[in-house]
């Protein structure tokens, strides 16, 4: 296991990207960490990396790689609470788990920098094509129109009936609020339980109708975000279109002592790749790798949208698979099928007043070596012989996905989108990646326009928050993304009392909203030691010694349920500005054991059993109530540029001639090739399309996919009569850059399995 990242908001990290360092970095100067020497680098992976040079090191596991807890010390000061940000007009039911004191919740401009885009880059065009109808409005009450000055939050919605016919509504209701009942596609039907008053809203004849409210309290989604005042109270969907063992034990399982093969070495299923091998292999009846769509279509359902609001939840952290676009030959992954979900999913959330984060959580060749990527190994984005072409693939596959929820039916479900999920810096290098970030950022504010569109999401590379301080001064509206755990970090020996400082002072991100901007964390836990099946990694056993108890959750104590209840709300307050996302909302039972074997990873099976509250509301104040003050509060004020306003898209000049070059001058582990001379691909392929809704009730259309119609590039591909390196990780004697024109091309070899070994 890597050895745990700095904690969050480390103030003592300088910045690469300020006017007066970008230069000094990109040169490898003093003052700043180095991308050279491991030495300068704070607690970044060692090098060289064993006998492997793409490998992390050690052996990866699912979330292996995340902040370490840190202990409250003299230089980790607490940190207080500012009961200014906490208004909310709903109050707060009386009751509560022990530590925690009850509270109540508490004009763009700017010119754009155009860039040229990468002759690499392709996409195809369409031009748009929508008709907006009026909206029609439920009989029973006023459903809420969008207007620039927002309107008040309050009142409870429910009843029944309705002039317009709603096949999923039993009475014909196009809108609905605590005790409704919902029909679902396929027939079954729920009563809607939100006692936060909360509505859903479903008009056949208006499905882009952003009118739903998830709770009074939240914003509905036709009316504006304010990311210092409204908080995000999100949870992820991980383990459904992006697969992981400890999600989705029971789909693994099944294929654990496969017979090996050419194509599965070792009989090891440890990832979704080596999963798609087994099940491609398995031509038995209940074979196949249909199993995986099954497993979309079940694991998360309508009903899970509706729960998800019913808990007082806002948003969703939806992380998505490139082969939700397409795959290539030699990818053995279940192609385009998940972006049929990925739009049910949007068509949920807007039915429950959701916002979504969606994210690409894979990319070609693997960002980041772990199982979450897609495959366990290699990282190859960015790194090694085939790291500039597989960064190609991936602006391809940011395109195409910013291109659909730029159109404005997608705008209001979707205000963010994170480009890539974790990407190891440590192996990708700082200044690599920088340049990458800064091309998407250009990319995609000329698809969008400048301070319109979604915001860009990146993450902080398992650096830590404070080595991103004054990034691309500037840019438009990025958000930095982090991701806060103890279960990786080793150090469980602890009484349960003593968990709550950790969320209240090493997970408070208030530092970094000053430093960088808009700074949220897309993933946490409860998890307070690395305890379940497959948390680790299959085959790795958990390090902590006392898992007998904790997976044992149906005969937890009240004293247990109370001290994971006040770590999981500690978090929630030392974090509640802008926000957080709970990894993650479900999951799934194991088949061998029938239940759920990593208890604490389910929100859902928290709130059920009593670990997680009820209302997210009620961890406002719990820090300050422990003794835990913010001495280094928030003002609450971010720069205009950082929100869309003045000076967003201009991007400080030194930031521009320190990371504009592209591809990046120099890339790792390529045994000194200049990166122009590695293998690219060349855009003269017709663009994928990626489908739309359509409405059998409705004149309107789900859009084309494609928000700018002046976005006329083709699509990546590999260049005729080239022979290219495997993209998921070159084997010795096949690196040679063919495409580059400094090496005579080698016939072409098939994408070979996995290279898997069971971790130790």
């Amino acid at each position: 296991m890597s050895a745990p990242h700095p904690a969050q908001d480390d103030s003592v990290l300088h910045s690469p990207f300020g006017d007066s360092r970008a230069a000094s970095v990109a040169n490898g100067g003093s003052g700043t960490p180095s991308l050279e020497n491991a030495a300068d680098r704070p607690d970044a992976p060692p090098t060289p990396y064993s006998t492997n040079p793409f490998s992390p090191p050690g052996t990866p596991g699912p979330r292996d790689s995340y902040v370490g807890a840190t202990t409250p010390s003299a230089s980790r000061p607490l940190l207080p609470t500012d009961p200014s940000r906490h208004a909310s007009d709903v109050p707060l039911a009386a009751g509560g788990a022990e530590y925690y004191s009850e509270k109540a919740d508490p004009a763009l401009g700017a010119s754009s920098r155009r860039r040229r885009r990468p002759m690499w880059l392709g996409i195809g065009a369409a031009a748009i094509v929508v008709v907006v109808l009026a909206v029609v409005l439920p009989v029973y009450f006023t459903v809420i129109k969008k207007n620039s000055s927002g309107s008040s939050r309050g009142g409870s919605r429910g009843g029944s009936g309705g002039s317009a016919s709603n096949p999923e509504s039993p009475t014909g209701a196009v809108t609905g609020g605590d005790g409704s009942t919902i029909t679902m596609s396929d027939g079954t039907s729920f009563t809607y339980s939100n006692p936060f008053g909360g509505f859903w809203v479903d008009d056949p004849t208006d499905p882009f109708n952003n009118s739903a409210r998830a709770q009074s309290f939240t914003p509905a989604l036709n009316e504006p975000w304010d990311y210092s005042k409204d908080q995000i109270r999100g949870v992820n969907l991980g383990g459904w279109l992006v697969l992981e063992p400890f999600i989705a034990p029971a789909l693994f399982e099944k294929y654990q002592n496969s017979t090996p093969s050419p194509a599965l070495p070792g009989g090891n299923v440890v990832d979704e790749w080596s999963l798609s091998v087994a099940m491609l292999n398995d031509t038995s009846e209940g074979g196949g790798i249909g199993q995986i769509e099954d497993h979309y279509r079940t694991f998360i359902t309508e009903q899970d949208f509706a729960q998800i609001a019913g808990a007082g939840l806002n948003w969703i952290r939806l992380p998505v698979p490139y082969w939700a676009i397409e795959t290539w030959p030699g990818e053995p992954f279940l192609e385009k099928v998940a972006w049929k979900y990925v739009l049910l999913a949007f068509k949920w959330a807007r039915k429950y007043g959701l916002r979504i984060y969606l994210e690409l959580h894979t990319v070609p060749g693997s960002q980041n070596g772990y199982n979450h990527s897609g495959r366990l190994g290699p990282v190859n984005f960015l790194n090694g012989f085939m790291g500039i072409a597989n960064a190609q693939r991936t602006m391809d596959y940011i395109r195409y996905i910013a291109e659909f929820i730029s159109q404005k039916e997608y705008q209001d479900v979707v205000p963010m989108f994170g480009i890539i999920n974790e990407p190891l810096l440590g192996i990708i290098g700082r200044d690599q990646l920088t340049r990458f970030y800064l091309q998407a950022h250009d990319m995609i504010r000329e698809i969008t326009g400048i301070g319109k569109g979604a915001y860009i999401v990146i993450h902080d590379g398992f650096q830590g928050t404070g080595s991103w301080k004054d990034f691309l001064p500037g840019s438009d509206r990025i958000v930095l993304d982090t991701h806060p755990y103890v279960a990786f970090g080793g150090d469980f020996n602890h009484p349960l009392s003593y968990w709550p400082q950790v969320g209240c002072i090493a997970y408070n991100n208030n530092q970094s909203q000053t430093d960088f901007g808009i700074t949220l964390s897309g993933e946490f836990s409860g998890a307070i030691n690395d305890c379940g099946k497959w948390v680790q990694n299959i085959g790795q056993n958990p390090s902590a010694t006392d898992c007998d108890q904790w997976n044992d959750w149906q005969n937890w104590t009240q004293d247990m349920k109370t001290g994971i209840k006040n770590f999981i709300m500690s978090q929630m307050d030392g974090m509640h500005l802008p926000g957080y996302f709970f990894w993650t909302w479900k999951v799934g039972n194991s088949s061998v054991t029938g239940k759920v074997e990593a208890p604490f990873w389910s929100y859902q099976l928290g709130l059920e059993n009593g670990w997680v509250p009820t209302d997210p509301r009620e961890a406002l104040g719990l820090c300050a109530s422990l003794g835990y003050a913010q001495n280094v509060p928030w003002d609450g004020n971010y720069q205009p540029w950082q929100t869309g306003g003045e000076g967003a898209g201009t991007i400080a000049a030194t930031a521009v001639a320190s990371f504009s070059q592209y591809p990046p001058p120099e890339i790792s582990n390529v045994s000194g090739e200049n990166p122009a001379q590695l293998p690219m691909y060349t855009a003269t392929s017709a663009v994928p399309t990626l489908p739309t809704p359509t409405f059998s009730a409705a004149t309107v259309t789900g859009g084309d996919g494609w928000a700018d119609p002046a976005d006329t590039s083709l699509a990546a591909v590999q260049i005729a009569g080239c022979a290219y390196p495997n993209a998921w990780g070159p084997q010795p004697g096949s690196t040679a850059a063919v495409c580059g024109g400094a090496a005579t091309p080698a016939a072409p070899a098939a994408t070979p399995a996995p290279a898997l070994t069971t971790p130790a």
